[in-house]
């Protein structure tokens, strides 16, 4: 198959002196999305030679803990349903629903 149009998402991080995100913000045109501001990203890449997941997590020093407790949970709810969807295995996907529950729970996060 040949491909017919590219797209980008690209992310602009202020740093502070010590290379400290300050701000983040992400730019994908195809989206809609024009240098939106966030204070999280998270970002995994297969690398198929390797068999390895590179990762970036960047967030900026003033992501409330609050913040980043959500941001986390709802990251791995969305990983659940995007693993459903990549494998047809809703076992397994059910699982990871309930440790998220599970993880929620101890976090006394409020739905």
């Amino acid at each position: 198959m040949a491909v017919r149009h590219n797209s980008e998402v690209k992310f602009k991080i202020g740093l502070d002196e010590n290379k400290v995100p300050e701000e983040i913000s992400w730019t994908a045109k195809d989206g809609g999305i024009n240098s939106e501001p966030s204070k999280a990203v998270m970002i995994s890449v297969w690398d198929h030679k390797k068999k390895d997941t590179l990762r970036m997590d960047l967030w900026t020093k003033d992501m409330p803990v609050d913040e980043m407790k959500q941001f986390y949970h709802q990251t791995l709810v969305s990983m659940a349903d995007t693993f459903e969807r990549a494998t047809d295995d809703a076992k397994m996907a059910e699982t990871m629903r309930d440790f998220c529950t599970y993880f929620a729970e101890k976090l006394e996060l409020k739905s």
